[in-house]
Formats: structure tokens, sequence, C-alpha cells
């Protein structure tokens, strides 16, 4: 009768990892590393190097001379690099010598040396198991493009960034949030995903050119903020509807900057005309100042247009106007709509209407510079009506 045991098969451990976040193991996954005999890393500069180096923990790096392993033809054909071979039968040498090897994998790692360890696994009778990270968590595509901007800001990295300030950004960073708002406008869920990165691009410039604040500072602000100002979601306070909501959030911030007095201070000067006439008008509305109804806010516009139609000069006219625009806009509050965007759909309207009939006039032959006022009124009720 034979006693004898074979001896258990050599094992090779395949730690997923996830590329944004390479040093970040779930408990799984580093159970699974310190159950092996030996860790091993791609090289010294692995991420995860340093974590290993505070835990005490063992580990080898495979070495950068490991040199090149004569290939099959199935191997050539497969696209396997020399390189690529020897540094998998480095690590499966490894592994054949302690018994089990836990591979970290990490973003140096390409897809063919992952294909070389699993066909030199095949070879050499060792046995594979792979360790998935998991469900990733969201936004780590965001350090992405802090790399990348990191990357253009670098000594070597691109001329006309290196130029930028936070003013000369400014202008780009309204537009593209015009740009966004347009999108949202038209509905188009591929634009408004395309329009919120570059609005994302802008703060990620901003905070990579800064000295005095990183990313990081950006987005602690933003969530400590969040988080303050949402007691009702993360602490005890009771809030049932979202007028409630608004109410402590502005009584919040009230409290978090007690130098502001006055009651617009805060609404940015540089805001667009339609949208700063929003806003006092809502400042105003807190302190009891508003149209109580449609109707009381379409007799202020009425009677703001009989004074632009008494107007005896051009300055007393645009003056009237003006303050025709503003009831407009108490109006579109008083009824419930965002007087901006309601001008937005309008200009939208206008645009498609107006290329449309113009697309029309060529077709046929027609000058529109030499259509009456009757003719243009015609057409545009075509235009209209075909919508």
């Amino acid at each position: 009768m034979d006693d004898t045991t074979a001896a258990p098969m050599p094992r090779l451990v395949l730690i997923d990892t996830v590329d944004q976040l390479p040093g970040l193991l779930p408990l799984h996954a580093f159970q699974a590393l310190r159950s092996c005999d030996l860790i091993v890393l791609s090289g010294p500069e692995h991420p995860m190097a340093h974590h290993l180096d505070m835990a005490e923990e063992r580990y080898e790096t495979v070495p950068t001379d490991v040199g090149e392993r004569a290939m099959g033809r199935a191997e050539m054909l497969g696209g396997l690099s020399l390189v690529d071979k020897a540094r998998a039968t480095w690590v499966l040498d490894r592994a054949k010598a302690v018994g089990s090897v836990g591979y970290v994998l990490g973003p140096d790692d390409t897809d063919a040396f992952t294909s070389s360890l699993g066909m030199e696994a095949a070879r050499e009778a060792v046995e594979v198991e792979v360790v998935y990270f998991g469900l990733a968590p969201k936004g780590v595509k965001v350090l992405d493009l802090v790399r990348v901007q990191e990357r253009l800001l670098a000594p070597d990295g691109c001329p006309w960034d290196a130029e930028q300030t936070h003013e000369s950004l400014a202008p780009y960073a309204i537009e593209e949030a015009h740009e966004l708002a347009e999108a949202i406008a038209e509905g188009d869920p591929v634009g408004i995903a395309e329009e919120l990165g570059d609005v994302l691009m802008q703060v990620t410039f901003h905070a990579e050119l800064s000295g005095e604040f990183d990313i990081d500072a950006v987005a602690q602000g933003i969530s400590d903020k969040l988080i303050r100002r949402h007691p009702h979601v993360f602490a005890d306070v009771v809030a049932d509807d979202a007028e409630t909501v608004v109410a402590n959030w502005e009584d919040i911030k009230a409290e978090e900057k007690p130098e502001r007095t006055g009651p617009f201070d805060g609404v940015p000067r540089g805001l667009p005309a339609v949208a700063a006439a929003a806003k006092v008008q809502s400042r105003a509305e807190r302190l009891g100042f508003a149209w109580p109804d449609v109707a009381s806010a379409a007799e202020q516009v009425a009677e703001e247009l009989e004074e632009v139609l008494d107007a005896e000069d051009d300055t007393h006219r645009a003056e009237e106007i003006g303050d025709l625009l503003f009831a407009v806009v108490s109006m579109a509050r008083a009824a419930g709509t965002d007087p901006e965007q309601a001008l937005r759909g309008a200009v939208s309207r206008f645009r498609s209407r107006f290329e449309r009939t113009v697309d029309t006039l060529a077709t046929e032959g027609v000058d529109p510079a030499g259509l009456s006022e009757d003719d243009w009124r015609a057409r545009w009720t075509e235009a209209r009506d075909a919508e």
C-alpha cells in the first residue's frame, strides 16, 4: 500500500484591481492575498508597494532583467512577446518554489502579459485563481480626468494650458454652462453628458491650476456644504416638502455668511439679465414683495407696455422697455415658469422656423430680401403651422 501523498499543485492567485485605484483592495481580495505564501508585484513603483510596506507584508517584485524566453509558433501567432513570456515564467517559477503566489495586477500589466501568465500556467501545471475586485465605486473616472489635467499642466505638457489663469478661463466656464443649458433645453441626453464633461473639465482645470487648493479641497468643500444644508437627510431635522427644504437651505446659508446683510447680497452681477431679474425678484419675494398671481402680474405687464408706447424720447423708451421686460419676468415666475428657459425655447423655435423658411425660399429660388411684410407674415405662419 502506497502511503505517499501527492504534493499540492503550485498556485497562482491573480488579484484584480481598479486602474484608477490600484492601491485599494476590498476585504475579500486582501484576505486572498494574505493566504498566499508570497506576494509579487510588477515592480517597485507598483501602487500597492507602499501599502504592503506599511502593513509589513513581505513581497517581491518581478526583476527588470528577466531576459527573454523562446516562444512556440502558437504564442508568436497570438501576439505574445518574449519579454512578457520571460516575466510570466519568472512569476510561475516563484509559485513552484514557494507553493502559492499572489500577484497583484497593476496599471502597467497589459492584457498580453496576463495572457502569457495564463498560457504558461497551463503549460507548467500551475493552478490559477482570479480574485476580482467586485463593483468599482462611482467616480473613479474622475481620477482619470484629474490625471489628464495634471499631464497637460506638467512642465512638458500643453503650452496653451500652461499660460492660462483663473481670469483667462472664466469666460470658458460661462460658455460651457450656457452650452449645457442649451443641451438640457433640447432634451438631448448625449449632448447633456458631453456638456457636463466640458463643465467638469473647467472645474478640474481651475483646481489643478491653483497653488492654494486642489480638486480634493473643492470636492470636500461642496460635500461638507451639502451635508450641512440637508439636515433633513443627514441629521434629525424634519422637512416633508420642497418648500421647507428651500427655506431651511436659505436659513443655513444665512448663518454661514453673516456678512451678507442686504437683500441682494450674493447675487452675482455678471448673471445674464433675465436670470438676474428672476434672482432679485426671488430675493424680494422672500420679504413679501411679489405679484400674488398671473393675472396681477399680467396687469403690470400691460401697464408697462402702455408706458413704452407713451415714451417721449429714445432714452425714456429704453428705460420703459427694461421695465416691461422686468415685468414679463415677474409674470413668468408667477406662472411657475423659468423665464430664462422660456426665452431660450422661444429663441430656439424662432431659429428653427426662420431657417426652415429661408431653406424653402432658396428651394423656390426666391430672394428673402425681396419679400414684402405681408409675404413674410404668410411664410412665418406657414412655418409655425408646419410644427
